[in-house]
Formats: structure tokens, sequence, C-alpha cells
């Protein structure tokens, strides 16, 4: 039965989605591994430092940047990666597909038949390191699952309806609990398991210092050292840490570096010379625009390529004229030359079509190709029917509108390209370009102007949809609802079977592209670079929603190779 497909996932057993983008590799002859020395990351988000350490403030980017300390119920089983030999390129931002999931804090789960109880069982004598003014050196048990949980769950920040599903969690013994469920949620694991708001916290840290960065203490394989505000974080390795790797046929005891420094650079050319000069050892997120050049100049980078886990698009505020009225929306559309975006602006380095949905959700995504003619149309350029659509709509004479962007963005030349083209149909586009946080603030507070430029990730296949096209919702910036859409998710989280919730996905996402809620652009391809003295690594950048810890504590560093290479300190 269907259900129990995911008890046997629970239970370890490995089910298959079908192929990713990246195609599984020969396992390399393993090196062995030295501890020792450090790394500088830049990490895929390097423009935007981090935002907050305190889980209940539902910081979007809290696992990548608290992820080297504070872990997880379930995480991904990096053994299963492509460089592995694996199927698995772990590259999306929060998707893990159901055979790559192992127990990270969790030492075994099992999901009911019926999908309303998941008991799990913690490892024993996993410890939370002693922290002067904080807390004394004590073991991790169940009240610190369900104290977590309760924070974030009565935060006012919380997402809503994010859970809704689940009735209560109660401790059966100190290292055992209980999840029971109002209903089954076809992410039960993703939502307070692995996703971003599953961060296990000391109740010493959240009852006391909660917001506090020097307060950072977790099971993790490191322990915060500094933080400097838009500069860097750096950890250093906790001695006590319960995981290990096995490299070789041989077990590890991890992480191997005694220090990893997370960089944040705000300007692209700063970045991407730190890279080249060996600043940085690893910069998870490098334009295709650079690499050419790198090639050049650095020849020795290693490079790993991968198609944009997120959407970039201008959100057009569905609730405010002129964008309330469809005609308007998909006019925006054709007015613009996407084609001549993809072989101009990026090189022909882009895909037309990979979001909401992306390539690597075998099964979920349906190509271009396959698309209604009226979903094709909004991705053929045609500004004759644009100026038509737009005159139908009562604005023959165009309309000007604000669109706001980050300045931690490097796209401001494609918005210029975008504004470019709807000045040919009589639409002007003012830029206004915000620091981050004012940015963000304005789409959470519902206060951004009538376009949004953004890119967005992916997440996974249902919460792309979910997140930004259920009304009410945080990641909403077109501040789109419609109760029928509301309705199709529900149905669709409470589906157990797999290849019926693929279907009813595939058919809202054409909905939702054909009511045209944003302009829609391509999305990029982008490189991950790192120096070759960077070992255990093959680009992989998620194990866990948004989370690099579990990757970056398993990389080591060849020391050597790093002095031969004129780089050693």
């Amino acid at each position: 039965m269907p259900l129990l497909r995911r008890v046997a996932l629970a239970a370890g057993l490995a089910l298959a989605l079908g192929p990713a983008l990246v195609q599984a590799q020969p396992k390399a002859a393993a090196e062995k591994p030295q501890y020792g020395g450090s790394l500088n990351i830049g990490n895929v988000y390097v423009t935007v430092s981090p935002l907050s350490p305190d889980t209940a403030d539902w910081a979007w980017k809290i696992n990548q940047d608290t992820g080297l300390a504070y872990e997880q119920l379930f995480a991904a089983d990096l053994s299963k990666s492509v460089r592995n030999g694996g199927k698995h390129p772990f590259i999306s931002d929060a998707w893990l597909a159901p055979d790559s999931l192992r127990g990270e804090l969790a030492e075994s789960w099992k999901l009911s038949p019926d999908g309303l109880r998941l008991d799990v069982t913690l490892r024993k004598g996993i410890m939370f390191p002693a922290k002067p003014g904080v807390m004394e050196a004590r073991e991790l048990t169940a009240e610190d699952v369900i104290y977590s949980y309760n924070r974030v769950n009565a935060s006012p920040k919380k997402i809503p309806g994010y859970f809704d599903h689940i009735a209560k969690i109660e401790a059966t013994g100190k290292h055992t609990l209980v999840f029971t469920f109002k209903q089954y949620n076809a992410e039960w694991d993703y939502r307070f398991g692995w996703g971003y708001y599953s961060a296990i916290v000391p109740k010493e840290v959240q009852e006391t210092k909660a917001k506090d960065w020097k307060s950072i203490n977790g099971t993790g394989p490191f322990m915060i050292q500094d933080y400097v505000q838009s500069n860097s974080m750096t950890w250093t390795k906790n001695p006590g840490y319960w995981d290990s790797e096995k490299i070789g046929g041989q077990s590890y005891k991890l992480p191997f570096v005694d220090k990893i420094t997370y960089r944040y650079i705000k300007d692209e050319t700063t970045f991407i010379t730190a890279l080249r000069t060996g600043k940085l050892d690893l910069l998870e997120a490098v334009r295709w625009s650079h690499v050419e050049e790198m090639k050049k100049s650095a020849p020795k980078i290693q490079w790993n390529k991968y198609l944009a886990n997120g959407g970039q698009f201008i959100a057009l505020r569905n609730d405010t004229k002129p964008f309330d009225d469809i005609r308007v929306r998909r006019a925006l559309n054709m007015a613009v030359d996407k084609n001549a975006i993809i072989k101009s602006y990026y090189g022909g380095n882009a895909e037309m079509l990979a979001y909401p949905m992306h390539p690597n959700y075998t099964g979920y995504y349906e190509p271009l190709k396959d698309m209604p003619d009226s979903v094709k149309e909004l991705f053929t350029f045609n500004p004759a029917k644009a100026k038509a659509l737009l005159a139908e709509a009562g604005y023959a004479n165009g309309f000007t509108f604000k669109v706001q962007t980050s300045s931690s963005s490097v796209e401001g030349d494609l918005l210029t390209m975008v504004a470019a083209y709807l000045a040919k149909v009589g639409v002007k586009m003012e830029i206004e370009t915000l620091e981050y946080g004012a940015y963000l603030s304005a789409m959470i507070k519902k206060t951004n102007a009538p376009g949004y430029f953004m890119f967005l990730g992916h997440t996974n296949p249902t919460t792309a949809l979910r997140k930004t096209f259920v009304k009410g919702q945080l990641w909403n910036p077109a501040q789109f609802g419609d109760p029928e859409i509301d309705k199709k998710m529900t149905e669709v989280y409470a589906e157990p079977d797999e290849r019926v919730r693929q279907i009813k996905v595939r058919l809202m996402t054409r909905d939702i592209l054909d009511r045209a809620v944003h302009l829609w652009l391509p999305t990029a391809y982008v490189y991950t670079g790192y120096w070759p003295w960077v070992k255990n690594y093959g680009g992989e950048l998620r194990a866990g929603a948004e989370r690099p810890g579990p990757i970056h504590a398993r990389i080591w560093v060849d020391q050597e190779l790093k002095k031969k290479m004129g780089f050693g300190n």
C-alpha cells in the first residue's frame, strides 16, 4: 500500500524516485584523511549576513548560519552522494529524496500504518558541551526535542499552518518520544525532522540567551568562536562530537578540520577574487559568467555545475491595480523576450522553465513542451499581443509601477533588461533597491511594492507551491490567494500515495503558471568552485533544509598540497 511505502522509508528501506540531473559516478579511490587545518567558505548566500540564531524567530537562513552546531532528528545520508557512487547530488535547498535520509540525532523511527503516530528513539550518549555562563555539559534527551518543538510552535512569527498537523509530542522515556498527528501530512519528516525549523536547541540557551550569537551551543561538530557582523562567523571543532565518517572502509571521528570560517561578502567582485586568490577554499555559488575566465586565471580550481535551486521572477501584486487583472499580468510576461535573455544575458546557461517545479523533482516536474498552449504562450515573446491585452484591460497608454530589489542581488543588469522590454509596450518599471533587511521586511509585512524582484528557493515539490501560492503565507510577495488553490494544496498534503501526489502537483503547477502570478524569468546554471586541497567533497550543498553543516564537517584539508600550491600558512 502507498502509505506503507512511507513506513518502509522510516525503517530505512531504499525507494528510488528516479534519476537526478547529476548522474551517479564511479566511486573514486579514497585517500587517507588528515586532521587539522582550517576552511574558509562562502556559502550559497554569501552576500546575505546571518539573520538570527533564535529558532523562535523563524529565520529562513538559520540552518545555514547555525547548522554546524545545531543538529536535527534526520539528515542526508551523504554516503549515497554522487561523489560516493550514489545517485543523490544533495544540491536542492530542502529536498531529500526518501531513500537518501538517515537518522542524525534519531537512532531509529517508525511511522504507524495510518500515518498518525511517529515513534522516535534518540541516540544515547550525545552531549551538549559545556558553555561558560550558559550551561554545564549534559546529555541530549527527549525533553530537548519536545522543548525545541514547543518553543518554535508557540512563536508568533511561525508560518501559518506549518505544524497544524501535529497534535502533541510526548516523551515515553529518556531517549524516546512520540509525535501524535491530527491528520497525515506528506511532509511529516520534513516539517519537524530535517526542515528549516527543526534544530534541537538546549533549553538553557533558549530560555536565557537565544538571541546572543555567542551563546550558540549544540550537539554538532563545531562550536562558535566568533561572529563579526556582516563579515564572518568562526567555528572551532567540538572535541566531544559523537559522529564518524567511513572512508576507504575505515571509520574516522568527525570533524576533520580544526576551524571553519563562513565569510559574508556583499560585493561580487570581492568574493570572486577571494576564491581566485585562495582566501576562500570553497565558494558554493558562482555565476556562470565568471567561470570561463577563472578557468584561465586559476586553472586548478575545481567546478561543479548545477541548475539553480530557485525561481527568479518579478512578483506582481495580484491584490493591487493594475495587477489584479490577469490580462495585464499575461501581457507583461509576453512583452519580455525570455529566449533573448537566455542567449544574451545568460550566454545560453539557463533554462526557460525550472520554477515553481525543479527538473530534479522527478515525477513532479513537467517540461514546458508538455504544458498547455496557454502556459507556453507566457514564455513566447509576443509584444503585439501584449499591447492588445493592455489596451483591452484599459491601459492602452501603459502605466508606471515600482519594483523592489535587494542590495544583495547581483542581477541588477537583468532587471534593467526587463525594464527595457516593458518600455517598448508602454510600461515603465521604476527600480528601487533596498538593504536586505528592509527588503525582506517589506514582504513579511505585506507592504512590498506592486513589483517585487526576487530569487526564491524551491524548498521541495510541495512547499514550493504552499509557501508562495497559498493565501496568507510568508513567502507570497504577489499576495496571491485563491480558495480553490488552497483546497487543492490541502488535498496534496493529505495524499499518502506519492504517485497521486505527483499528478496533483503537476496540475496545480499548470494552473499557477497559467494565472501569470509572477513575471516568470529563466533559471540560470550556477557553479560551485573549490580548490584541490578540499577533500572528501564533490559539490554537495545541503544535507537538510538549507543546511551545509554535515557536509562541511566531513571535509578534510590536504595541508601539504595547499602549501605546495603556494597557499599554506
